[in-house]
């Protein structure tokens, strides 16, 4: 039995998205402060919730023993996950992804719960993730579970799942405009007034939210950002940032593909999904033990904010270290997420994207000491490189990191590494690292995910002209050997009585009525109704069958056009130029249903 479903006007919706940022926020506040308390009883063995993400996590309260800090947070990770709920494993975007796009728009309510539970406890115990990931589901959770509760329209569940995830983003980052581009970019298959008002809302409300809590400041604090440069970027320091925007794409493919082969291998292991997870973490805890003996700090642990913050300060910035913190977290983070760690991969990103950037920064500047080169300016475009080149969501990237530096200096130099670290990408992997996992199940989601260009062409740019003009009342035979004798064949008829337009119907309607009695119908199999076209009598009848049609302007967009049809349930739109009452001499030009279906597909193949 199907479950009635109700839409609500767009004020309605624009409220429940401001709930639905109002209880993200607040949940995203309760997360942060829960990985707190997780994080300062593994680490320093105290029950606090206070925590400083820009400061090292101090070394040596529990000596080697911390090897096991991930190792028995990952256990609880694994029980909550395949007790409750198997979708909160891993970094959580794809399974978003999945309901709406396969979904209708349903995620389990019970996934919001069993997602911060699981996250909190992996971030908290050391698991090299990110906390943006397990807020993006489980405010897309809230979304969800309020427009099932209420029995929305899949529709407008979905813009409540983008209004969570975009929340999510901001409230955690302190990023509101990034919110917005995130569902923008990634969430939402439709940005329209009527998706696009709610989200923003949402985003907006989550994110006053998190600043009541958490304050104002951005996310890093860069001493650079002053006053802008007042000479624009000289040819040598663009050519570096070309240079880091290459590296990053490559730095992202192998972010991306080693990810999914973690992810598709860890399962394989001839293990429980217990001692899987103890293996992955296990190899995590040696190497932060490894780092904090070396270096005197864990680095690859948790979020890794402070480690970023940093190198943003100009504390680390010798090549070598720098090299060994790209790899050490680039298989940190995928060897959690591939052996069953619950958490993000924005963060990591952010962190890849500073030290790869930070290196390269490094490197100019002893090649090319007078050249301009500064390694925390490398650092803060590395991580829109490496955040882009990833998702492939090059506006989020951009102003994310904009939004968390404040710097504006770097804008420039941020658009040119991010668009070539996002082609260089998609030329080694047309999927992006939250696409690839989904792609593995056979489960694709469109890369254009917006309003096709095709869409927005004119009518008069589509419109079939080669129409033929005969009178209503003429028979089917008649009108047959009529058609017959033009040159060239017309596709459409235009019945008229006098100068009164009396219907429209394909040519080959005209020639199956006269051939065998009666037009060839049609099934419409989205409703399971059977159509025929609407004059026909009976197998030796004459008359000639008229199809229900729609008006239509030349300028009109097909965007427009289409809606018409689907509210006038017709299959056929009479184009004509007059803004009056249309007479048989102001038609211009058909368009179907069918050729415009074929028209996309070339449009696609294209």
């Amino acid at each position: 039995m199907k479950t009635k479903q109700s839409q609500v006007n767009l004020v309605t919706l624009s409220l429940i998205a401001v709930l639905v940022g109002v209880v993200t926020g607040v949940g995203a506040i309760f997360f942060r402060l829960l990985i707190a308390l997780i994080h300062n009883w593994f680490f320093l063995g105290e029950l606090s919730v206070f925590e400083d993400s820009a400061a090292m996590t101090p070394v040596g309260a529990w000596g080697p023993w911390i090897i096991l800090a991930p190792v028995i947070g990952g256990m609880g990770v694994v029980f909550l996950v395949n007790t409750f709920a198997p979708e909160a494993r891993g970094h959580g975007v794809p399974e978003v992804m999945d309901a709406i796009y396969y979904k209708e728009g349903k995620i389990r309510p019970v996934v919001a719960v069993v997602k911060s539970l699981a996250s909190a406890l992996s971030i908290g115990s050391g698991a090299a993730v990110g906390r943006e990931g397990p807020i993006i589901q489980i405010g897309s959770s809230f979304g969800s579970s309020f427009a099932q509760a209420i029995g929305l329209a899949a529709w407008q569940r979905v813009t409540l799942i983008a209004c969570g995830a975009g929340a999510g983003i901001a409230a955690t980052f302190n990023t509101p405009l990034g919110g917005v581009m995130f569902a923008i970019e990634l969430m939402m298959p439709e940005v329209s007034s009527r998706t696009f008002l709610p989200v923003v809302l949402a985003t907006g409300t989550a994110t006053y939210v998190g600043r009541l809590f958490f304050g104002i400041e951005p996310a890093f604090v860069v001493s650079l950002a002053s006053m802008p440069d007042v000479e624009p970027l000289n040819w040598m320091r663009l050519g570096g940032f070309v240079m880091l925007g290459l590296a990053c794409g490559l730095g992202s493919f192998v972010f991306v593909r080693l990810l999914a082969v973690l992810e598709e291998q860890f399962p394989r292991l001839p293990v429980n999904p217990y001692i899987q997870h103890a293996l992955g973490m296990g190899l995590v805890g040696v190497m932060m033990y490894t780092f904090s003996q070396v270096y005197g700090h864990y680095f690859v642990e948790g979020v890794g904010y402070a480690t970023i913050q940093g190198i943003l300060d100009g504390h680390f910035t010798t090549i070598g270290l720098l090299m060994l913190l790209f790899v050490g977290k680039l298989l940190a983070t995928t060897i959690s997420l591939g052996s069953g760690a619950s958490g993000g991969i924005f963060s990591p990103s952010l962190f890849l994207g500073s030290t790869l950037g930070g290196l390269m920064g490094a490197g100019l500047t002893q090649l090319f000491p007078e050249a301009g080169f500064t390694i925390p300016e490398f650092a803060m475009v590395g991580m829109s490189g490496v955040v882009g080149g990833a998702t492939g969501a090059a506006m989020t990237a951009i102003v994310m990191i904009f939004e968390m530096t404040r710097d504006y200096n770097i804008i420039v130099p941020m658009i040119v590494a991010t668009a070539l670290a996002i082609g260089v990408r998609r030329v080694l992997s047309p999927e992006n690292i939250y696409t690839i996992k989904l792609a593995a199940r056979g489960r694709y989601i469109p890369k254009e995910r917006h309003t096709n260009m095709f869409l927005v062409r004119h009518a008069h740019e589509v419109m079939e002209t080669h129409l033929a003009f005969l009178p209503a009342d003429m028979d089917a035979k008649t009108a047959s050997d009529t058609l017959d004798e033009m040159d060239p064949y017309p596709a459409f008829v235009i019945l008229h009585e006098g100068d009164h337009i009396a219907g429209v119907l394909p040519s080959h309607a005209v020639y199956d009525v006269a051939q065998h009695g009666s037009a060839s119908a049609y099934v419409d199999h989205s409703q399971g109704h059977h159509h025929g076209y609407g004059r026909t009598k009976d197998s030796r009848g004459h008359d000639l069958p008229a199809e229900a049609f729609v008006l239509a302007r030349p300028d009109d967009i097909l965007h427009d056009v289409m809606r018409r049809l689907g509210r006038g349930a017709a299959r056929l739109a009479l184009v004509i130029d007059t803004e009056g009452v249309p007479r048989t001499h102001d038609v211009r030009g058909v368009i179907s249903l069918d050729d415009v279906g074929h028209e996309v597909l070339r449009h696609f193949q294209g």
